[in-house]
């Protein structure tokens, strides 16, 4: 059986488009006084500058709705309420009001999914009114448990920041966890940088605490946690060879290996919108015809498939050969993480698509394809 690749290659380009425009989205309300650096911290962990699109839409006296338009993240910013205690109150209502009110739709993309208590760090010290203010909010929030993380800014020195940590958990607070976060490189003089650090740990809080049908959204948008993309990622293969393995629990002849398809696409998919990186289709072309062929073959085809089968221990000679359900798992977990290790190296900045798209590049995804299909076999 053969398919067109063009016709492959736009299946998995449309599926992609269909998986991120279809994320959850995600809502935030970040509180703290004035000055904590919110903005910079919005700015710095997620791939859209959303603190800088406007004022955002007043939704409260003391609350504005930042959003931007095809972006799957609200964030409801609280205005600095300093030490004034009718602010204070007033604040704490709005904030439990949003949250009551998303509570009560039972939408999960109008529900709140977290709050990020800010304070800033640089005098190693929180006041008891923001103590207090937290605590009350906490015994709010029994019933709706939307998880609560203080982020500590601005930790300049991490020994204070590690201090003021200690002090603030010792307050047994209704709070998932306290963390210090320096969330750009902070220049002293000109001899020494204190270079930031903990945003990939407010990530992996973050992905502890949110609900799974958050986990592609909140990877998709952040920018800051390479591993946790990678683990997210994995996750998504090890679902499709689940389904692959399934699929092969009766051994499927080469020549009807096409019914791996749809699983394979949307792994691919799944991958894809958890990067969070905007893919050309010729990207998508490059992998799939240097992994797996042209010519007409399928996503797995049956002159690839012959050749790569002979590159399992144990299968036998290709001829007459057919895909069992651990080899049809082998296929499937070498493509998808063929396709993270490819996703990962355009992240960091290694690599481009223009790279994959030279023979070398294409050589190279051949390379790591075999050596991921030899693991999974062995």
């Amino acid at each position: 059986m053969a398919i067109d690749t063009d016709k492959v290659v736009q299946e998995c380009f449309d599926a992609i488009r269909d998986r991120i425009a279809n994320l959850t989205t995600l809502n935030i309300i970040i509180a703290g006084k004035t000055g904590v650096g919110k903005s910079t911290l919005i700015n710095s962990v997620f791939r859209e500058d959303l603190a800088e699109t406007g004022v955002g839409r007043p939704v409260t006296q003391h609350m504005r709705r930042i959003s931007k338009k095809n972006f799957p993240l609200v964030v409801y910013d609280t205005k600095g309420f300093e030490l004034n205690e009718q602010v204070q109150q007033e604040v704490k209502h709005e904030v439990m009001k949003t949250i009551k009110d998303g509570f009560a739709c039972q939408d999960i993309s109008r529900a709140i999914h977290c709050i990020w208590y800010c304070v800033n760090a640089t005098s190693n010290r929180i006041e008891p009114e923001e103590i207090e203010w937290l605590r009350e909010l906490g015994k709010e929030n029994e019933v709706t448990q939307v998880p609560i993380i203080v982020v500590l800014t601005q930790c300049i020195s991490k020994k204070g920041c590690q201090e003021l940590r200690k002090t603030i958990e010792a307050e047994n607070l209704n709070i998932v966890q306290v963390v210090p976060v320096l969330a750009q490189d902070y220049e002293i003089d000109e001899d020494y940088v204190a270079k930031s650090f903990g945003l990939d740990v407010l990530i992996r809080v973050m992905g502890e605490a949110l609900p799974d049908e958050l986990l592609d959204t909140l990877q998709n948008l952040q920018i800051v946690s390479l591993d946790e993309k990678i683990k997210r990622a994995q996750a998504v293969v090890l679902a499709s060879v689940a389904a692959a393995t399934a699929a092969g629990a009766s051994p499927i002849p080469v020549s009807d290996c096409a019914i791996l398809i749809p699983t394979q696409i949307a792994m691919i998919a799944g991958i894809a919108a958890v990067f969070g990186i905007d893919l050309s289709k010729s990207l998508i072309t490059s992998t799939l015809t240097s992994l797996l062929g042209t010519g007409g073959a399928t996503l797995l085809g049956k002159t690839v498939v012959s050749n790569l089968l002979k590159l399992i221990p144990g299968v036998g000679s290709a001829a007459g050969a057919a895909i069992s359900g651990g080899t049809a798992a082998a296929l499937t977990a070498a493509l998808g993480e063929t396709y993270i290790w490819i996703m990962s190296l355009i992240f960091k900045g290694e690599l481009t698509e223009k790279d994959f798209a030279t023979e070398e590049g294409k050589a190279k995804m051949v390379g790591h394809f075999k050596e991921q299909l030899s693991l999974a076999r062995s």
